[in-house]
Protein backbone atom coordinates (compact mmCIF):
# COMPACT_ATOMS: atom_id res chain seq x y z
CA UNK A 1 0.00 0.00 0.00
CA UNK A 2 2.73 2.62 0.93
CA UNK A 3 4.78 1.54 -2.64
CA UNK A 4 1.26 2.31 -4.18
CA UNK A 5 0.86 5.45 -2.89
CA UNK A 6 4.45 6.35 -3.27
CA UNK A 7 4.28 6.10 -6.59
CA UNK A 8 1.24 8.35 -6.85
CA UNK A 9 2.68 11.04 -4.82
CA UNK A 10 5.58 10.85 -7.74
CA UNK A 11 3.41 11.54 -10.17
CA UNK A 12 1.64 13.97 -8.61
CA UNK A 13 4.87 15.75 -7.76
CA UNK A 14 6.14 15.64 -11.68
CA UNK A 15 2.75 17.52 -12.37
CA UNK A 16 3.52 19.92 -9.88
CA UNK A 17 7.42 20.80 -10.72
CA UNK A 18 6.95 20.78 -14.29
CA UNK A 19 8.38 24.06 -15.45
CA UNK A 20 10.51 25.47 -18.06
CA UNK A 21 12.64 26.76 -15.34
CA UNK A 22 13.79 23.24 -14.04
CA UNK A 23 13.75 22.53 -10.97
CA UNK A 24 16.83 24.34 -9.10
CA UNK A 25 16.98 27.73 -10.68
CA UNK A 26 17.63 31.08 -9.22
CA UNK A 27 13.88 33.55 -8.24
CA UNK A 28 12.20 34.60 -11.15
CA UNK A 29 10.51 38.01 -11.28
CA UNK A 30 6.66 37.89 -11.10
CA UNK A 31 4.42 39.39 -13.11
CA UNK A 32 2.65 42.71 -12.06
CA UNK A 33 -0.76 42.15 -13.92
CA UNK A 34 -2.63 39.59 -12.36
CA UNK A 35 -4.01 37.27 -14.47
CA UNK A 36 -8.13 37.52 -14.71
CA UNK A 37 -10.24 40.55 -14.73
CA UNK A 38 -9.73 41.36 -11.21
CA UNK A 39 -7.00 43.20 -9.89
CA UNK A 40 -5.08 43.32 -6.84
CA UNK A 41 -6.20 44.61 -3.53
CA UNK A 42 -4.89 48.59 -3.44
CA UNK A 43 -5.22 49.21 0.33
CA UNK A 44 -5.67 47.16 3.52
CA UNK A 45 -4.66 43.59 4.03
CA UNK A 46 -3.67 41.77 0.94
CA UNK A 47 -2.38 44.73 -0.66
CA UNK A 48 1.32 44.94 -1.30
CA UNK A 49 3.92 46.29 1.09
CA UNK A 50 6.35 48.95 0.18
CA UNK A 51 9.83 46.95 1.08
CA UNK A 52 12.30 46.13 -1.18
CA UNK A 53 12.39 42.23 -1.09
CA UNK A 54 16.20 41.17 -0.30
CA UNK A 55 17.42 36.77 0.10
CA UNK A 56 20.22 35.51 1.83
CA UNK A 57 20.96 31.42 0.90
CA UNK A 58 22.61 29.13 2.81
CA UNK A 59 23.53 24.90 2.18
CA UNK A 60 20.83 23.34 3.56
CA UNK A 61 22.50 21.01 6.50
CA UNK A 62 20.59 17.60 5.23
CA UNK A 63 20.00 17.96 1.67
CA UNK A 64 23.15 18.07 0.02
CA UNK A 65 23.58 20.31 -3.10
CA UNK A 66 20.15 22.34 -2.04
CA UNK A 67 19.88 25.88 -0.83
CA UNK A 68 17.54 27.51 2.14
CA UNK A 69 16.31 30.81 1.12
CA UNK A 70 15.68 33.49 3.35
CA UNK A 71 13.56 36.43 1.84
CA UNK A 72 13.73 39.50 4.41
CA UNK A 73 12.76 43.12 3.69
CA UNK A 74 15.49 45.07 2.98
CA UNK A 75 15.04 48.66 4.27
CA UNK A 76 14.46 46.70 8.18
CA UNK A 77 17.39 46.85 10.68
CA UNK A 78 17.14 43.96 13.53
CA UNK A 79 15.62 41.16 13.54
CA UNK A 80 11.68 40.28 12.41
CA UNK A 81 8.87 37.93 13.13
CA UNK A 82 9.47 34.89 10.89
CA UNK A 83 7.25 32.40 8.96
CA UNK A 84 8.55 29.26 8.54
CA UNK A 85 7.20 27.76 5.29
CA UNK A 86 6.87 23.88 4.33
CA UNK A 87 6.42 23.53 0.55
CA UNK A 88 4.50 20.74 -0.93
CA UNK A 89 5.56 18.01 -2.33
CA UNK A 90 7.49 17.99 -4.97
CA UNK A 91 7.72 21.81 -4.53
CA UNK A 92 11.55 21.98 -3.21
CA UNK A 93 11.78 24.28 -6.41
CA UNK A 94 11.92 28.13 -4.74
CA UNK A 95 10.35 29.67 -7.93
CA UNK A 96 7.05 27.40 -6.79
CA UNK A 97 5.55 29.83 -4.94
CA UNK A 98 8.03 32.92 -4.92
CA UNK A 99 4.95 35.41 -5.09
CA UNK A 100 3.67 34.54 -1.69
CA UNK A 101 7.47 34.74 -0.03
CA UNK A 102 8.05 38.04 -1.61
CA UNK A 103 4.51 39.08 -0.44
CA UNK A 104 5.49 38.51 2.87
CA UNK A 105 8.75 40.27 2.90
CA UNK A 106 7.34 43.41 1.22
CA UNK A 107 5.34 43.74 4.13
CA UNK A 108 8.18 43.49 6.45
CA UNK A 109 8.72 40.08 7.66
CA UNK A 110 10.69 37.44 6.97
CA UNK A 111 9.95 33.70 5.58
CA UNK A 112 12.02 31.00 5.60
CA UNK A 113 11.67 28.83 2.93
CA UNK A 114 13.32 24.99 2.84
CA UNK A 115 13.82 22.27 -0.18
CA UNK A 116 13.46 18.53 1.06
CA UNK A 117 13.58 15.56 -1.45
CA UNK A 118 10.95 14.52 -3.53
CA UNK A 119 12.76 11.19 -3.36
CA UNK A 120 15.26 8.60 -1.98
CA UNK A 121 13.88 9.03 1.46
CA UNK A 122 11.14 8.30 4.39
CA UNK A 123 8.62 10.85 5.81
CA UNK A 124 10.75 11.27 8.80
CA UNK A 125 14.10 12.53 7.02
CA UNK A 126 11.48 15.06 5.33
CA UNK A 127 10.66 16.32 8.37
CA UNK A 128 14.43 16.47 9.86
CA UNK A 129 15.33 18.52 6.62
CA UNK A 130 12.77 21.00 7.12
CA UNK A 131 12.92 21.27 10.93
CA UNK A 132 17.37 21.79 10.70
CA UNK A 133 16.79 23.64 8.22
CA UNK A 134 14.88 26.30 10.28
CA UNK A 135 16.72 25.63 13.07
CA UNK A 136 20.10 26.64 10.88
CA UNK A 137 18.40 29.94 9.56
CA UNK A 138 17.58 30.59 13.32
CA UNK A 139 21.33 30.04 14.88
CA UNK A 140 22.84 31.45 11.57
CA UNK A 141 21.03 34.87 11.30
CA UNK A 142 20.25 36.06 14.62
CA UNK A 143 20.33 39.61 12.41
CA UNK A 144 17.15 38.84 10.89
CA UNK A 145 15.14 36.34 12.52
CA UNK A 146 12.82 37.07 15.50
CA UNK A 147 11.98 34.06 17.71
CA UNK A 148 9.58 35.66 19.79
CA UNK A 149 7.30 35.95 17.07
CA UNK A 150 6.75 32.68 14.94
CA UNK A 151 4.17 31.36 11.94
CA UNK A 152 4.19 28.22 10.44
CA UNK A 153 2.68 27.92 6.95
CA UNK A 154 2.21 25.31 4.64
CA UNK A 155 0.80 23.45 2.06
CA UNK A 156 0.02 20.18 0.89
CA UNK A 157 2.89 17.57 2.64
CA UNK A 158 4.12 20.93 4.33
CA UNK A 159 0.68 21.84 5.53
CA UNK A 160 0.13 18.49 7.10
CA UNK A 161 4.01 18.96 8.38
CA UNK A 162 3.40 22.28 9.66
CA UNK A 163 1.43 21.13 13.28
CA UNK A 164 4.36 18.83 14.03
CA UNK A 165 7.16 21.33 13.60
CA UNK A 166 5.12 24.08 15.16
CA UNK A 167 4.80 22.02 18.12
CA UNK A 168 8.47 20.91 18.30
CA UNK A 169 8.92 24.36 17.87
CA UNK A 170 6.57 26.12 20.66
CA UNK A 171 7.48 23.53 22.97
CA UNK A 172 10.99 22.00 22.68
CA UNK A 173 12.50 25.40 21.56
CA UNK A 174 10.34 27.94 23.42
CA UNK A 175 9.82 30.14 19.51
CA UNK A 176 6.53 32.14 19.70
CA UNK A 177 6.25 33.37 23.03
CA UNK A 178 5.37 36.71 22.18
CA UNK A 179 3.39 35.54 18.62
CA UNK A 180 2.29 32.21 17.18
CA UNK A 181 0.22 30.55 14.46
CA UNK A 182 -0.03 27.57 11.98
CA UNK A 183 -1.44 28.57 8.79
CA UNK A 184 -2.06 25.27 6.46
CA UNK A 185 -3.30 24.98 2.95
CA UNK A 186 -4.92 21.86 1.57
CA UNK A 187 -3.01 19.84 3.68
CA UNK A 188 -1.57 16.38 3.74
CA UNK A 189 -1.43 13.46 6.26
CA UNK A 190 0.50 14.96 9.85
CA UNK A 191 3.49 12.51 11.54
CA UNK A 192 5.14 13.94 14.27
CA UNK A 193 2.10 14.70 16.11
CA UNK A 194 0.50 12.57 18.31
CA UNK A 195 -2.84 12.75 21.01
CA UNK A 196 -0.42 14.30 23.42
CA UNK A 197 1.22 17.23 21.06
CA UNK A 198 -2.05 17.88 19.29
CA UNK A 199 -4.06 19.37 22.58
CA UNK A 200 -0.30 20.67 23.93
CA UNK A 201 -0.36 23.76 21.32
CA UNK A 202 0.85 26.73 23.36
CA UNK A 203 -2.43 29.00 24.42
CA UNK A 204 -1.58 32.02 22.61
CA UNK A 205 -1.38 29.54 18.81
CA UNK A 206 -3.75 30.87 16.32
CA UNK A 207 -4.96 28.65 13.47
CA UNK A 208 -6.68 29.43 9.90
CA UNK A 209 -6.91 26.10 8.34
CA UNK A 210 -7.92 26.35 4.39
CA UNK A 211 -9.39 23.82 1.65
CA UNK A 212 -10.13 24.28 -2.06
CA UNK A 213 -13.25 22.67 -3.17
CA UNK A 214 -11.91 21.13 -6.52
CA UNK A 215 -8.85 19.59 -4.99
CA UNK A 216 -9.12 16.19 -5.55
CA UNK A 217 -5.45 15.13 -4.49
CA UNK A 218 -6.18 15.53 -0.39
CA UNK A 219 -9.17 14.51 1.39
CA UNK A 220 -10.68 17.34 3.25
CA UNK A 221 -10.88 15.00 5.83
CA UNK A 222 -7.20 14.78 6.69
CA UNK A 223 -7.82 19.05 7.31
CA UNK A 224 -10.93 18.29 9.89
CA UNK A 225 -9.27 16.11 11.85
CA UNK A 226 -6.43 18.34 12.78
CA UNK A 227 -8.51 21.45 13.08
CA UNK A 228 -11.29 19.49 15.55
CA UNK A 229 -9.20 17.50 17.79
CA UNK A 230 -6.17 20.47 18.06
CA UNK A 231 -6.87 22.05 21.69
CA UNK A 232 -6.74 25.78 19.93
CA UNK A 233 -9.65 27.78 21.10
CA UNK A 234 -12.91 28.26 18.75
CA UNK A 235 -12.29 32.04 19.45
CA UNK A 236 -8.98 31.27 17.66
CA UNK A 237 -8.98 29.68 14.74
CA UNK A 238 -11.16 29.18 11.59
CA UNK A 239 -11.61 26.68 8.47
CA UNK A 240 -12.01 28.09 5.59
CA UNK A 241 -12.59 26.32 2.33
CA UNK A 242 -12.36 28.19 -1.06
CA UNK A 243 -14.86 27.68 -4.26
CA UNK A 244 -13.88 27.89 -7.65
CA UNK A 245 -15.66 30.50 -10.47
CA UNK A 246 -15.46 32.16 -13.68
CA UNK A 247 -15.55 35.68 -14.25
CA UNK A 248 -16.44 37.42 -17.80
CA UNK A 249 -14.11 34.18 -19.35
CA UNK A 250 -11.99 33.81 -16.78
CA UNK A 251 -11.54 30.81 -14.78
CA UNK A 252 -10.65 31.47 -10.84
CA UNK A 253 -10.07 27.66 -9.92
CA UNK A 254 -9.65 26.62 -6.37
CA UNK A 255 -7.95 23.48 -6.59
CA UNK A 256 -4.70 21.86 -5.19
CA UNK A 257 -2.48 24.26 -6.66
CA UNK A 258 -3.79 27.28 -5.17
CA UNK A 259 -1.79 29.47 -4.35
CA UNK A 260 1.58 28.98 -6.99
CA UNK A 261 3.63 31.31 -8.93
CA UNK A 262 4.14 28.50 -11.27
CA UNK A 263 0.21 28.71 -12.32
CA UNK A 264 0.30 32.48 -12.54
CA UNK A 265 -1.12 34.60 -9.91
CA UNK A 266 -4.81 35.88 -9.96
CA UNK A 267 -7.21 37.32 -7.37
CA UNK A 268 -7.60 34.15 -5.59
CA UNK A 269 -4.05 33.89 -4.35
CA UNK A 270 -4.27 38.02 -3.44
CA UNK A 271 -7.99 37.63 -1.27
CA UNK A 272 -8.08 33.94 -0.76
CA UNK A 273 -4.57 33.80 0.69
CA UNK A 274 -2.09 36.78 0.86
CA UNK A 275 -5.06 38.65 2.62
CA UNK A 276 -5.71 36.15 5.44
CA UNK A 277 -2.25 35.45 6.20
CA UNK A 278 -1.30 39.42 6.22
CA UNK A 279 -4.19 39.91 8.40
CA UNK A 280 -2.92 36.51 10.69
CA UNK A 281 0.15 37.73 10.93
CA UNK A 282 -0.80 41.38 12.15
CA UNK A 283 -3.12 39.60 14.99
CA UNK A 284 -1.53 37.08 15.87
CA UNK A 285 2.30 39.19 16.43
CA UNK A 286 0.43 42.56 16.93
CA UNK A 287 -2.53 42.03 18.62
CA UNK A 288 -4.71 44.15 16.20
CA UNK A 289 -8.48 44.10 16.47
CA UNK A 290 -9.13 44.74 12.59
CA UNK A 291 -7.11 41.96 11.54
CA UNK A 292 -8.56 39.62 13.66
CA UNK A 293 -12.04 40.63 11.98
CA UNK A 294 -10.51 39.41 8.32
CA UNK A 295 -8.60 36.90 9.18
CA UNK A 296 -10.60 34.95 12.20
CA UNK A 297 -13.77 36.58 11.74
CA UNK A 298 -15.84 33.68 12.52
CA UNK A 299 -17.63 34.47 9.00
CA UNK A 300 -18.10 38.20 9.19
CA UNK A 301 -18.12 40.56 6.14
CA UNK A 302 -14.15 41.71 6.43
CA UNK A 303 -13.67 38.10 6.08
CA UNK A 304 -15.65 36.06 3.63
CA UNK A 305 -16.40 38.87 1.39
CA UNK A 306 -14.38 38.75 -2.39
CA UNK A 307 -13.79 40.99 -4.83
CA UNK A 308 -16.45 41.31 -7.85
CA UNK A 309 -15.84 42.35 -11.44
CA UNK A 310 -18.83 44.74 -13.63
CA UNK A 311 -21.36 44.00 -10.27
CA UNK A 312 -20.08 39.96 -10.44
CA UNK A 313 -18.01 39.20 -7.30
CA UNK A 314 -16.23 35.61 -6.45
CA UNK A 315 -17.95 33.96 -4.17
CA UNK A 316 -17.72 34.50 -0.61
CA UNK A 317 -15.35 32.23 1.38
CA UNK A 318 -16.89 29.32 3.59
CA UNK A 319 -15.78 29.93 7.27
CA UNK A 320 -16.68 27.43 9.91
CA UNK A 321 -15.60 26.42 13.37
CA UNK A 322 -17.43 22.99 12.47
CA UNK A 323 -16.19 21.30 9.19
CA UNK A 324 -17.63 18.57 7.75
CA UNK A 325 -16.81 16.58 4.51
CA UNK A 326 -19.06 17.36 1.09
CA UNK A 327 -18.04 14.71 -0.52
CA UNK A 328 -16.80 10.94 -0.05
CA UNK A 329 -13.20 9.68 0.02
CA UNK A 330 -13.39 8.21 -3.51
CA UNK A 331 -13.18 11.68 -4.98
CA UNK A 332 -9.26 12.03 -3.61
CA UNK A 333 -6.02 10.74 -4.60
CA UNK A 334 -4.97 10.90 -1.35
CA UNK A 335 -8.08 9.12 1.51
CA UNK A 336 -7.85 10.18 4.74
CA UNK A 337 -8.80 6.47 5.59
CA UNK A 338 -5.22 5.62 4.04
CA UNK A 339 -3.00 2.96 6.08
CA UNK A 340 -0.35 5.58 5.17
CA UNK A 341 -2.62 8.21 7.20
CA UNK A 342 -0.90 7.85 11.19
CA UNK A 343 -4.32 9.44 12.34
CA UNK A 344 -7.02 7.07 9.79
CA UNK A 345 -9.15 6.35 12.90
CA UNK A 346 -9.98 9.91 12.69
CA UNK A 347 -11.79 10.02 9.46
CA UNK A 348 -15.08 10.86 9.79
Amino acid sequence: MRRIYLLALLSLAAFLSCSKHGTDTAPVETDDDLLGPISRPQSGYGADGTYTVATVRFSSPTYTGKQVTIFYPKEVSGPRPVLFYSHPYGGEDVNYNLGLYQFIAKKGYVVVFAPYPTTGVDIDSRYNTLWQSFKKAVTDYPQLIDTKKVGFVGHSFGGGASFGLASKAFNEEGWGQNGRFIFAMAQWYSYWLNDTQLKGFPANTKLLTQVYDDDDTNDHRMAIDIFKNCNIANAEKDFVLVKSASINGYNYVANHVLPSTRTGIDAYDYYAVYRLLDAMIDYSFNGNAAAKEVCLGNGSAAQINMPSYKGVALPSLVVTDNPSAAYPQSKYLFKCASLDNPRLGNCQ
